[in-house]
């Protein structure tokens, strides 16, 4: 019996280590910063099924909500670089955050490792039926003349630097009220606690084509074919374009050929028309990057973009 054992521990020692964590994969965590229910959520869960049947190996879903993203991105960015520990996240902890807080205990280039866009999320500006409007324009007159009367819903950074956007240009005063979620604004909008939201489509969706709330625009510049019929805010309020992309990150110092293995994998996940169409009945448009350079130079790009709408909104950093 020793002779076994023997035998069985050199061949234990002669097996290449990647051959043998070929043959019994640990899960992929993705960890994803808003709350279950939410858009991201919902792409996360998607697109993590579809890449565990590409890499042969579990994904596992983690919802880390909580300040604006920050939560997750920093729970990430301590994390081991070794492939098992992943960040799907948006604008809003990549783009916005930056200039939405004075101190952040992470950097949004420096403590990740870009390993592909996966697409964008389109928002919809949304109000409580108790609001006497049926076009932004008329939502907008209503607000002027109710100043302050109006309370709006945040549970991300898109929302808010939405919603203030449009109260700046168009010199509307609202009240913003913060939530840690996407699912709950949603149900105090329904719910009259707020009257204004600008909503996910992959949360909002199944609301925003019920009669229990008015979707009066969407924050792209062009229409939307999810949303047919809905006027871009920017055909009210000149000049506004808003959306939010999607990405995956790992953290800083992740190896090349980790990137590498797990860009492809999302590639070929995300060119599948099956994937594509699931997406599409959450509000969310493919658009994945080509490399992960791409993807690197996007993202400083956005924090760039990102920054200088925030300081032309007049959000003050807390």
């Amino acid at each position: 019996m020793w002779r076994h054992r023997r035998l069985l521990l050199a061949l234990l020692a002669a097996a290449p280590f990647g051959s043998l964590q070929a043959q019994n994969p640990q899960p992929l965590t993705l960890v994803v910063p808003f709350a279950a229910g939410s858009g991201t959520d919902a792409v996360a869960r998607t697109v993590g099924q579809k890449l565990a049947e590409k890499l042969g190996q579990t994904v596992v879903i983690d919802n880390k909500p909580g300040a604006n993203a920050q939560v997750a991105a920093q729970y990430v960015a301590k994390a081991k670089p070794d492939g098992l520990t992943l960040f799907m996240t948006t604008n809003t902890s990549h783009s916005a955050n930056p200039a939405l807080y004075k101190e952040l205990r992470y950097d949004p280039i420096k403590d990740f490792t870009p390993i592909a866009r996966v697409g964008e999320l389109p928002f919809a500006l949304a109000v409580h039926p108790s609001v006497p409007a049926k076009t932004l324009a008329e939502f907008i007159a209503y607000a002027k003349a109710n100043p302050g009367k109006l309370s709006y819903a945040t549970p991300n950074s898109t929302s808010l630097v939405a919603m203030e956007a449009i109260k700046r240009i168009a010199g509307i005063d609202i009240a913003q009220i913060p939530y840690k979620s996407s699912p709950q604004a949603m149900t105090d909008l329904v719910g009259g606690q707020v009257q204004v939201y600008v909503a996910d489509l992959g949360s909002g969706m199944a609301m925003l084509k019920t009669d229990k709330i008015r979707t009066l625009a969407i924050t792209t510049a062009r229409e939307s074919q999810i949303l047919p019929g809905v006027p871009p805010v920017g055909a009210t309020v000149k000049g506004f374009d808003l959306t939010s992309w999607n990405g995956i990150f790992g953290p800083a110092g992740l190896p090349k050929p980790v990137v590498d293995r797990i860009n492809g994998a999302l590639q070929q996940v995300l060119a599948e028309p099956d994937t594509q169409d699931k997406l599409r009945q959450l509000g969310f448009e493919v658009w994945p990057s080509k490399t992960p350079e791409e993807f690197t130079k996007y993202v400083a790009d956005q924090l760039a973009h990102w920054g200088a709408l925030i300081r032309q909104s007049g959000v003050k950093p807390e």
